[in-house]
């Protein structure tokens, strides 16, 4: 497979059942976006193996986090596909849609890890460890797509799940990113109000 076709030199893009738009149609944001938010997982899986090894290979053949967030890019490969696809090619079958299971699993991921978490009783600020920060980003990012996927459904069809997963997803992200930084033993950066000026009461 060549990397490169010069079929989007003039700025169109095909989707799922060979339709053409141009390359800022809301579906190409929507589901661009999500592949932005898989390229910070990545960094977060690079950045995971130097910060914690024990969760890339664990000896005693649990789980890793590495191995969950590995299938956690391939489940945003499904959905950037899912948002890649209009109604018509949905229905000639052209990929699995996205579906009530999905979110299902991403939301016993989020009740399993949040178990490991102490009480969240203020805002905490981005950062911590490297892993953090990356599923931080990851999170903005998915918010996001969440955003343009809103305005994609204003105008065209979408799968019926696309929105519940995304949504998420973005709880998943930052329960993550708690998680990295408790497990790593790094503390969390709580948000501190800005004082009033001088002479001003609260």
């Amino acid at each position: 497979m060549k990397i490169y076709t010069r079929t989007g030199d003039e700025g169109s893009t095909a989707l799922f059942g060979g339709k053409r738009v141009p390359k800022d149609d809301l579906r190409v944001a929507a589901y661009g976006t999500v592949d932005e938010a898989n390229a910070a997982l990545g960094v977060a899986r690079a950045e995971l193996a130097r910060e914690l090894p024990l969760e890339v290979d664990r000896a005693d053949g649990h789980a890793t986090l590495d191995a969950q967030l590995a299938q956690l890019q391939c489940l945003l490969f499904d959905l950037g596909a899912d948002l890649a696809t209009p109604a018509d090619a949905r229905q000639r079958g052209f990929i699995r849609p996205i579906d009530e299971h999905d979110v299902q699993a991403v939301e016993e991921l989020i009740d399993r890890y949040d178990a490991e978490l102490p009480e969240l009783r203020r805002f905490v600020l981005p950062g911590g460890s490297a892993t953090s920060a990356a599923l931080q980003l990851a999170r903005a990012v998915i918010r996001r797509a969440e955003r343009e996927t809103v305005a994609l459904a204003r105008e065209e069809e979408i799968g019926d799940q696309v929105l519940p997963l995304i949504n998420r997803l973005s709880d998943l992200f930052f329960t993550l990113a708690r998680l990295v930084n408790v497990r790593a033993g790094t503390p969390e950066v709580p948000w501190t109000a800005r004082r009033p000026p001088s002479g001003e009461e609260r």
